[in-house]
This record gives C-alpha cells, structure tokens and sequence, in this order.
C-alpha cells in the first residue's frame, strides 16, 4: 500500500501545488469546481453505470450498504450527543459532525481500494457510498446543515436526491444487472474509458480542495475528536459491523478501509451553502487527509 499511497500523495500535492502556483491565472477552486463538476455529471456515472451492470449483485452488498449505514449513523449519533454539552458554536458544531460521519468513501477510496486490492473493488466503492453514505448525507446531513447553519434555506429532500446523476447511473446499473440485460462491447469500452479518468482527476480535485485555513479559526479543541472518530473510532464500527454481517477475507479489509477514510470533501459544499463553518470543515479535511497517508496502511496491515 506504501507505494499507491506514494503516487496518489504526488497526484494531491500537484492539486495543492496549483492552489499555491495558479497556472495560466486559473484559480484552484474555478478548476476545482470544473474537474468535480466533469467527474460528477460524466466520468463517475459511467464509471458506476459499467461497474454495476457487471457486477453480480446478492447480499453482499446489502452487507456492504448496511455496514456503511451503521458507521454514519454511529458517528452522527455520537457527535449530535456531544454537541449538547461541547462549548462551540453552532455553526462549527455542524460542520463538525458532518466531517466526523461523513467519509470520502469515492474520491479516496476509490483509488485506495482499487490498486490495493483490485478492480472488483469497485463495486465496494459504489454500494458503500452510493447505497449508504450519499443518501445519508443529502438527507440526514443535509438536515443537520439547515438546523446547525445560519441559513435561512430548507431542504428539499426528495428533489435533492433527484439530482444526483451517480445515483440515477447506480439504479439502472443494478437493474440492468439483475434483470441480465447483456452489456454490448463497444459501449463497455467506452464506459471503461471514462470510467479510468475518475481517479487521476479526483486526487487532483482533492489536493486543489485543501485548505490550512489556521488553527485559531477553527477551534482546534473540537478538531481533534472529529478527525479521531473519522480515522480511529469510524473503521472500528464498521469493521465490527461488517464482521457481524458476516464479510470475512478481503471484502471485510475493503469496508472496513471504506471506514478508515478521511473526511468528505464535498462537504464542503453543505457547509457553504447553509453558513457553517467551512474553515473548520476545510481544516478538518486537510488534517483527516494528511493523517490518513499514516493510517490507511497501519489499518490495511492490522486487517490482514
């Protein structure tokens, strides 16, 4: 794991390079809203679209989903318990509890899982992120957002998830895989083109994402528990949960890694559009991702 952490390190620092050099006057965060952007409405829909419509999908992934779910739910659990009595804002408060549940189960684990393990792992991708964490995330979390922020906006939920082009790419996948509708060749390949451009663009979109915004704003007190429960405290549930569903051998180390990811970076998103906290979000982010090039292979050789 050393060395694809190794070279998924350089693609980050060439995104965080940019932030600092801005090539041809185009800011990070122009660009990084144009890679996202490209990754979220193109790339990954086919990338998910071919995944699962090849992938045989039983229980496993109602396993995989399931695992997903209880380790968001614990760490949402935990952290709305937490705010009750810990002496922050609220704005901050929110975006810590988004940063503490949420994890980049695709941007990094993606890429993590797929040249440690393998392509099947793809699909572990997909089901823990697209099954479990992103509705989650755009109901649940996005919930927290309206009631933690200073926004005067009220979600709609339904119409939330309806735009979502993964999502729509995830449900025809499956269906298309469970009724064994036959993928013709030509548009496999061209799926798999766009399909291999997702990681490369991803890293890149995640180092232009970080921020070290200073520690002063963005009470450093309440940093710590959350990049711990996202690194130490989340893979444990997971893997706990996983265990109890009955994954064992290398589909347990793939969800239990999708456990031990730093946190989401479309977070950040939330965190804007609500009015909380982006600079403790974008300081969380930046620390949970840096610790997590020393965690992932301490996890990756404990699981083993």
């Amino acid at each position: 794991m050393g060395s694809v952490l190794a070279w998924m390190a350089l693609l980050i620092v060439c995104g965080v390079g940019w932030r600092l050099l801005t090539p041809g006057g185009v800011a990070a965060d122009a660009m990084r809203r144009a890679l996202t952007t490209l990754v979220y409405h193109l790339l990954l829909p086919a990338l998910v679209l071919t995944t699962l419509w090849s992938a045989p999908l039983g229980s496993d992934a109602l396993r995989v989903a399931g695992s997903a779910a209880i380790g968001v739910l614990a760490m949402l659990g935990l952290f709305l318990l937490l705010a009750r009595w810990l002496p922050f804002p609220r704005p901050a408060l929110g975006a810590a509890i988004l940063a503490a549940a949420f994890p980049n189960a695709t941007y990094m684990g993606l890429p993590v899982l797929e040249t440690t393990l393998g392509s099947w792992t793809r699909s572990v991708v997909i089901q823990y992120d697209l099954f479990a964490c992103t509705p989650l995330l755009l109901t649940i979390g996005v919930l927290i957002a309206s009631r933690f922020g200073e926004s005067d906006e009220r979600p709609t939920l339904l119409h939330t998830l309806l735009r979502i082009p993964p999502l729509w790419a995830a449900v025809a996948g499956a269906i298309l895989s469970l009724t064994g509708v036959p993928q013709p060749a030509v548009l496999a390949g061209g799926l798999e083109m766009l399909a291999m451009a997702v990681i490369p663009l991803m890293l890149l979109a995640l180092g232009m994402g970080l921020r070290w915004p200073g520690l002063k704003a963005s009470h450093p007190g309440l940093l710590l528990p959350v990049v711990l429960a996202q690194l130490l405290l989340m893979p444990l549930v997971v893997w706990s949960a996983a265990r109890g569903f009955g994954l064992s051998g290398e589909m347990l180390i793939a969800v239990a890694l999708e456990g031990a990811m730093p946190s989401m970076v479309l977070g950040l998103v939330l965190c804007d559009r609500y009015r909380l906290n982006t600079t403790f979000y974008a300081m969380a982010v930046t620390l949970s991702t840096a610790l997590s090039l020393v965690t992932l292979p301490l996890w990756f050789a404990l699981l083993q």
